[in-house]
């Protein structure tokens, strides 16, 4: 396994006051005038600050102000007031604007890239994942816009005499709590139906990646979008997230099922909506007729990409008894092969750990699967020469139930073999635990796969991919069954948990009750002879 030591980047990047070339530690990675820029978008008026470091060498990149219970308050104060002038602007505007915003981020990508390297020590390749994404979803749900919120009409209950449309009302103010792993990607993609669809946002980014999404409120501002309709707090999530749940009209929230489920307490408590996106412990099944070699190149990606800090990655294969010996050769040749480093460059195919938390857990799954019995195959190190949180992309081989790592979503990079020898089993061991995320299936017969894919209880299937067919396709909806979460970002769904329906029904001639002097008791026989011929008619 290679790897690179760290370079100077192009960019904002500058020396500081002692010797950054031999102690990273020394000097701000940013330039101080760049980050006071995206920090004064927070909304925080008190003197509290929190600092963040770059996970790549632990330079210091910011202070980030935190915000207090009356700085969200206000945030919501000023996102309503924007609100409900953007609520009436057309759908044409803010397509118009939403477009400008995805050149934007094309435009800015190697600075968008930058950052979300300093700040969550991800492969720069992987770090291009984000603003692709980003452009993907702002296009498609400004093309989109009019064929899932146009006023629209539904049969009523009297042919030709009730006439019945369904308009969408925007909620209004729609809390986002994102994660630190892919900090543009979750800053944005979520809000960005939220605003096409006429609400206004306030977000609570992670506090690592609190930068990388202040970036992309600034782009949102430059785009056109209007300048409260998009507000930022900054602090702990469990000081900040409650005062957002009880201000938001509809809550989105990325992270953890623990924490996914206070979430969804305290909007019940509300009687509001929310979304949540939360763990997984993804299966992979290469099955007897894969492609081998477009497998492994596949379970490379599922595996490490992102370090393995990815909802939808694999921590489970499951490898048909035919080809498993095969499949591992080439997999594990793969694995060893990968380039870590600690740089802003192409060329690395995996980046650091996000934390020393992360990374201690990762050493904790491993070193307790090993103990237990568990053979490794490739990796199983951290590696401090290459930065503080690294670790080697790693497989194991005989993990079985009474090991962490069987069952635990471990979020790093980490995969589990598995024999099997029937199809069935395989599926219903990719079923087994609580989460029901994402899932992988390699296969030269697509028919066979996608009759699979339907008996796996995973949100996402991507067949002859590991991850990307789904996610990248914003039509799709995306989300998890079961403990991985509820609701769904992406697709139709994705921008309409951000309206309410409303019907409006006009009705002409006749009245839903008696008429002409008929009876009650008539009125309930001309009634009941008017549905029996709607069933011949065959009307719905």
């Amino acid at each position: 396994m290679s790897a690179q030591n760290p370079t100077p980047a192009d960019g904002p990047l500058v020396d500081g006051p002692a010797d950054p070339e031999h102690d990273p530690t020394a000097s701000y990675a940013l330039e101080p005038g760049y980050v006071a820029a995206l920090t004064d978008r927070i909304l925080a008026t008190g003197p509290e600050t929190a600092e963040v470091r770059s996970p790549l060498n632990g330079a210091p990149l910011a202070h980030i102000p935190q915000s207090s219970d009356q700085d969200v308050a206000e945030a919501f104060a000023r996102a309503r007031r924007a609100q409900a002038v953007w609520a009436r602007t057309s759908l044409e505007e803010r397509a118009a604007i939403m477009l400008r915003f995805h050149d934007l981020v094309l435009d800015r990508q190697d600075e968008i890239i930058d950052l979300t390297v300093l700040e969550s020590g991800k492969a720069r390749k992987h770090a291009f994942d984000e603003p692709l994404h980003i452009a993907l979803t702002a296009r498609y749900y400004a093309r989109t816009a009019h064929e899932h919120l146009d006023t629209r009409r539904v049969r009523g209950v009297v042919p030709g005499l009730t006439r019945v449309e369904v308009n969408r009302i925007a909620k209004g103010v729609v809390g986002i709590i994102s994660p630190w792993n892919y900090p543009f990607t979750m800053a944005l993609c979520d809000g960005l139906p939220a605003l096409m669809a006429g609400n206004a946002v306030v977000a609570k980014p992670d506090a690592q990646t609190m930068l990388t999404a202040l970036l992309g409120a600034e782009l949102l501002e430059q785009a056109g979008f209007p300048k409260d309709l998009w507000q930022v707090v900054a602090g702990p999530g469990s000081k900040v997230g409650p005062s957002i749940i009880q201000r938001a009209d509809y809550v989105c929230f990325t992270g953890s099922t623990a924490t996914g489920k206070l979430v969804a307490q305290g909007c019940a408590e509300r009687l509001i909506g929310c979304s949540l996106e939360l763990g997984g412990k993804n299966p992979l099944l290469v099955l007897r007729d894969a492609d081998l070699e477009k497998a492994a190149e596949g379970a490379v990606r599922a595996s490490f990409s992102n370090a393995g800090q990815l909802c939808v990655s694999m921590e489970r294969m499951f490898v048909a008894d035919q080809v498993y010996d095969r499949f591992v050769d080439r997999f594990v040749a793969r694995t060893q092969a990968m380039t870590l480093g600690a740089t802003l460059d192409w060329g690395n195919d995996m980046g650091s750990l996000i934390s020393q938390d992360q990374l201690d857990t990762v050493v904790a799954h491993v070193d307790d699967a090993v103990a237990k019995g568990a053979r490794v195959l490739a990796g199983g190190r951290a590696r401090p020469d290459l930065g503080p949180f690294f670790y080697e992309p790693t497989i194991l081989e005989g993990v079985t139930p009474e090991m962490t790592c069987f069952g635990k979503e471990t979020f790093g990079p980490v995969i589990a073999l598995y024999r099997f020898h029937d199809e069935a089993d395989a599926v219903a061991r990719a079923n087994e635990g609580e989460y029901g995320l994402n899932a992988s299936i390699y296969s030269q017969d697509g028919a066979r796969a996608r009759e699979l894919a339907r008996r796996i209880k995973c949100g996402t299937v991507n067949i002859n991919e590991a991850f990307g067919a789904t996610f990248a396709s914003i039509d799709s909806p995306m989300g998890g069954m079961r403990q991985s979460g509820m609701g769904r970002r992406q697709g139709a769904e994705g921008i309409l948990r951000y309206t309410e329906t409303q019907s409006v029904a006009t009705q002409r001639l006749i009245r839903f009750a008696p008429m002409l002097g008929m009876s009650d008791e008539s009125y309930a026989r001309m009634m009941t002879v008017n549905l029996r011929v709607m069933k011949k008619l065959g009307r719905a």
